[in-house]
């Protein structure tokens, strides 16, 4: 088995990355999916997230208001260091189970956001970082998200900056360019995932 970290600044494109590496034939292990799992209604995470920021971050159906508990923690960083304490260990957990499942040739990627400022490299036998500039950051999460220029440079600002990323890299996928460009880099990135899982089996 391949443990493959998959990591990029918000807007870079790493959804797209990692869903060319699934019709590839990866095992996708997504951090931000299993951190909304991990405090569905009913759950011990929302219940200690409750109880750590109070009932203000439910909406009135019970669930976790993201908006809400994202204003709260996106402008503080000790709140935001509460929820990680959290949220990381149950999606750490629930990521062990899941790689588990998945066969022993298997190139298991986990797509994780927040890679690089958390100091995970080292626990992925490689780290692939797909690269955008800060200015195609801003003008996708503006144009294709519809966020407000200050949210999404307070967002960007929240991130390692892209020579930070950049540092833990193994492979870098540059995606500055248009959709068409990807593909073929994200192929020629599958061709080395595949023959480093060869030789480490």
């Amino acid at each position: 088995m391949l443990k493959v970290g998959l990591t990029g600044g918000i807007g870079a494109g790493k959804s797209e990355v990692s869903r060319l590496l699934v019709e590839y034939g990866a095992v996708l292990i997504d951090a931000d999916r299993i951190a909304r799992e991990v405090v569905e209604p009913g759950t011990p995470g929302l219940a200690a997230v409750v109880a750590e920021f109070g009932e203000e971050v439910l909406a009135a159906d019970g669930a976790l208001d993201r908006p809400k508990l994202g204003s709260i923690v996106f402008a503080d960083a000790d709140r935001r260091a509460a929820l990680n304490a959290i949220v990381h260990p149950l999606v750490g957990a629930r990521s062990a189970e899941l790689e588990r499942a998945a066969g022993p040739d298997s190139v298991v990627v986990h797509d994780v956001p927040l890679l690089a400022e958390n100091g995970l490299a080292p626990l992925y036998d490689l780290v692939v970082v797909v690269d955008a500039s800060p200015a195609t950051q801003l003008d996708r999460l503006v144009r294709l998200r519809g966020m407000t220029e200050a949210d999404a440079r307070a967002r960007m600002a929240a991130q390692a900056t892209r020579e930070q990323r950049r540092a833990v890299a193994d492979l870098v996928v540059d995606n500055d360019g248009p959709l068409a460009g990807l593909e073929p880099q994200v192929r020629e990135v599958w061709a080395e995932l595949t023959r480093r899982a060869a030789e480490a089996g």
